[in-house]
């Protein structure tokens, strides 16, 4: 989310559509360079070295956005940090892309109508002294995480997310953690904790916070209607879990995107693909302004809620 963040720094937000195909264009093609730096440098840093400084850098930030243009790029293309990072190695499969050397069998969804079999859920808490939490729980779903037959026991859900390749900052190691999706977020207002907010979702996590945060900020939606816009995610880099199949170009939106919206992104070169009017996000989040306390929470599959007393 920083990463799009830095990216999304060196361009006008403020009075766009955030429905509108400038600022979803933006915010994807953002998304695409982030997440293709997730994939070549990050890992856990008691292993690791991660150039965390100059991935968030102006420097680095200003050289990476002059490959966005008015297209939609169906590249995957990540940065280049000297001495950090491997080579990530992606092969063509069945009309898409699969990145090797995955381990696992994937994270279970909440449906669009609450159903569900084990998911990572998500709260945001603010006391009444102005203590702030965000958390995101997630794990423990035996049904998704395969048995090693020769151990006798299955894999922790996020040791999936490992990769088998020698030297990788994510490869498989004794005593290491692996990289992980959850993303509870906050952010300091004029240097005093303001927001706490997050969502369950897989690799959708961090696109559908960002999307929060700009509509908040740059649109001046509350935060129940942050929440409510319509939202959307890009399948063009590989995904976290396993077979870490990716799929180049696609956009997928909520058929609350307004039509001129989606056609627009199909003459950029998006392959849209429109699913279920409130099919997009699982966000909470909750605000303190003074004395003041707000929360909203999704209400796609009817599980979320705000509270306050």
């Amino acid at each position: 989310m920083l990463q799009q963040l830095a990216l999304l720094k060196g361009f006008e937000l403020d009075g766009l559509d955030p429905a509108g195909p400038e600022f979803i264009h933006l915010q994807i093609e953002c998304a695409k360079l982030a997440f293709a730096d997730r994939e070549k440098f990050y890992g856990d840093p008691n292993f690791t070295e991660i150039p965390i400084a100059t991935l968030l850098s102006d420097a680095y930030n200003d050289e990476r956005r002059k490959l966005i243009s008015e297209k939609a790029s169906l590249d995957f293309v990540p940065g280049s940090v000297e001495g950090f990072g491997s080579v990530v190695k992606l092969r063509r499969q069945e009309g898409h892309r699969e990145a090797v050397g995955a381990m696992g069998a994937g994270e279970p969804t909440v449906g669009r109508f609450g159903e569900v079999r084990g998911d990572t859920v998500h709260f945001d808490i603010i006391d009444q002294a102005g203590n702030m939490i965000s958390a995101t729980p997630s794990g423990g779903w035996l049904q998704s995480s395969p048995v090693i037959p020769e151990l006798g026991f299955c894999l922790g859900s996020r040791a999936q997310m490992f990769w088998l390749e020698e030297n990788h900052p994510a490869a498989l190691a004794p005593g290491k953690r692996p990289r992980t999706t959850l993303s509870p977020t906050m952010a300091l207002r004029d240097g005093e904790p303001y927001l706490a907010w997050g969502s369950p979702g897989g690799d959708q996590q961090d696109q559908w916070t960002t999307q929060f945060f700009l509509r908040h900020v740059h649109a001046k939606l509350n935060l129940q209607e942050a929440i409510d816009a319509p939202a959307w995610h890009s399948e063009h880099f590989p995904i976290s879990f396993w077979p870490r199949t990716a799929r180049p170009g696609v956009l997928v939106v909520e058929n609350r995107v307004p039509k001129a919206s989606v056609d627009n992104l199909k003459s950029r070169g998006h392959i849209v693909e429109t699913g279920p009017d409130w099919s997009e996000g699982r966000l909470t989040a909750a605000s303190k302004v003074g004395r003041r306390r707000r929360a909203a929470a999704n209400p796609r599959g009817m599980q979320g809620y705000a509270a306050g007393r």
